[in-house]
């Protein structure tokens, strides 16, 4: 015999097993993000995070899971939000991302983003055609 508390268990557990319903960031959000994903898969750049220096690659890969799980969430809707949720601190220790490119002295990735962040869309603004515009995936 099924009690209230077992049905109500039980549809708490298919919403909770249920996708979640999302609406993605708006495209231009997407398009600078991936713009700026990019950037750094493509920079030459060590990237700090929780005491250890990791390659381009790697903090590009990390950086991309962290903005797919908000992406989820409904916690991104500018590339400003990216920037602030995913590419500031870490989530673990709180410590601040650090990016140390060849011959310049180590700055926080926040600060490395916003300012790549207004070079693109400086640049964008300026009429670039729509191929360098668009970031790779």
């Amino acid at each position: 015999m099924i009690t209230n508390l077992g049905v109500a268990w039980g549809v708490f557990l298919a919403l909770m097993l249920l996708p979640a319903v999302r609406a993605a960031p708006p495209t231009i959000a997407q398009t600078e993000i991936n713009y700026l994903l990019g950037f750094i898969a493509r920079s030459d750049c060590a990237f700090y995070r929780n005491g250890s220096w990791y390659d381009s690659k790697k903090a590009q890969a990390h950086l991309r899971s962290k903005y797919d799980i908000l992406a989820l969430r409904n916690q991104i809707d500018t590339a400003e939000d990216f920037i602030e949720k995913a590419a500031t601190k870490s989530s673990l220790s709180g410590q601040a991302y650090k990016v140390r490119c060849p011959g310049v002295v180590a700055v926080t990735t926040d600060h490395w983003l916003l300012d790549e962040l207004t070079r693109y869309r400086i640049h964008s603004a300026d009429g670039a055609p729509s191929a360098i515009r668009a970031a790779p995936p």
